[in-house]
């Protein structure tokens, strides 16, 4: 009986904070808004499909993921086209390393849309337990909103060796608004949970992380930053592939979470050590800026 669709209550929060604070000049952010709108939208169909009683189990993964694909590629022509130059738009920052890296328009599209995808179904796995989703959240925005001050900023960028993503700024903003709206929705999410995020959640604030991540030039560092993202989906493509090719499981249950409560571990446990994970891998994030 715990109400779910959560999602409802913190995208009009974020987009409202957005509204009033933010410069909508920068095309950066019309991008992010875009990205959370479209992915936001695919879940909320898929949450109205669960609970409505159409389909317990929500629209079909095929169609879940085309409409997730679809909007990754939406996203990453909206970016590649916004002129920043040819140079600008294929390179990306190496975490430990100085110089960045020049990749094909193909590759670096590739890149882009793999890291939005990516981060949409990520905390899209993670999403399983009381807080959890919301407290990773929390971390990665905060960080990724100290990014964007950062790479906008053509003196911070230099002395930093990043590259200087100008009319990134007010991306501040947007992942300020976000860490607001998780941290509030976890005051009410923490376990036991009085409401849910669902995909209307899950899905789009995991797809708008991504499109900052590539809007900043830190595709990289979200995979680092958001590991525990990255740990929960590969946990799962691993169980899906083991199965399908051996007949066994590596886990005893996927995501890695359930995995842990498998194990005997009690569902707070599992919360609190992978929030201890997640601010360890946030602050190497960090770190990365002078560990080169």
């Amino acid at each position: 009986g715990t109400p779910t669709m959560g999602g409802l209550i913190m995208l009009p929060a974020i987009l409202i904070s957005v509204g009033l604070w933010a410069r909508w000049e920068q095309a950066a952010v019309g991008i992010a808004v875009a990205s959370l709108l479209w992915f936001g939208g695919v879940g909320f169909w898929d949450d109205y499909i669960k609970y409505s009683g159409k389909n317990p189990k929500g629209m079909s993964s095929r169609l879940k993921l085309a409409l997730q694909a679809v909007g990754g590629v939406l996203i990453m022509a909206a970016i590649m086209a916004r002129g920043d130059g040819w140079s600008l738009a294929t390179s990306i920052n190496v975490p430990f390393f100085k110089s960045s890296v020049h990749l094909p328009a193909w590759v670096y599209f590739s890149l882009g849309w793999t890291v939005i995808v990516g981060a949409c179904n990520g905390v899209n796995f993670t999403d399983g337990l009381d807080g959890l989703a919301s407290g990773a959240l929390a971390l990665v925005g905060l960080t990724f909103a100290l990014m964007s001050y950062l790479v906008a900023n053509a003196k911070f960028s230099g002395y930093l060796l990043i590259i200087h993503a100008a009319g990134v700024g007010e991306l501040t903003v947007l992942c300020s608004a976000l860490v607001g709206a998780v941290l509030g929705f976890l005051w009410f999410n923490s376990h036991p949970a009085e409401i849910f995020m669902g995909d209307t959640g899950s899905l789009a604030l995991g797809g708008m992380l991504g499109t900052v991540a590539v809007l900043i030039k830190q595709e990289l560092l979200l995979f680092l930053v958001g590991g525990l993202f990255v740990a929960e989906t590969l946990s799962v493509i691993l169980q899906v592939a083991s199965f399908k090719l051996t007949g066994k499981r590596i886990f005893r249950m996927a995501p890695l979470h359930h995995h842990f409560e498998m194990l005997g571990w009690s569902e707070t446990k599992v919360i609190i050590r992978f929030w201890i994970v997640a601010i360890l891998l946030a602050v190497l994030a960090l770190s990365t800026l002078k560990l080169r």
